[in-house]
């Protein structure tokens, strides 16, 4: 099955909003993007960062850890610790093949919460 584009995306932004928040920024930029010119005359390549997005995506991996760790497990390695899918399989003990299915799995459990979350948005709204 191929992954869903729009939760990946999410979970991209997630993983620089959790990097951000590694290195003391509380998910937060820890310097202005004005203030990112190096004397050098060549400016690095900063990445925005949805930090609304971010945090609401981080609500929902959080929400797979009670009764899906293997899926949270999954996406930590792959996107927070950056570990790749032959990493995560050495790492978790699984077949590479698993790993990719793990990532699925999580794909549709956040497309549901996402999707769960908008319904009760909605029905909130029209009472």
């Amino acid at each position: 099955m191929a992954r869903i584009e729009w939760v990946r995306q999410r979970l991209h932004n997630w993983a620089l909003y959790k990097e951000h928040e590694s290195r003391g920024g509380l998910g937060f930029a820890t310097q202005s993007v004005l203030l990112s010119e190096s004397s050098s005359g060549y400016r690095e390549s900063i990445v925005p960062v949805d930090d609304v997005d971010a945090a609401l995506t981080n609500q929902a991996v959080e929400s797979l850890r009670p009764a899906r760790e293997h899926l949270y497990l999954t996406l930590h390695c792959i996107y927070i610790r950056d570990m790749g899918i032959k990493g995560t399989a050495r790492h978790t003990c699984k077949a590479e093949s698993t790993v990719h299915s793990h990532l699925d799995q999580a794909d549709i459990a956040l497309s549901a919460w996402f999707g769960e979350r908008a319904a009760a948005k909605k029905r909130s709204l029209t009472a």
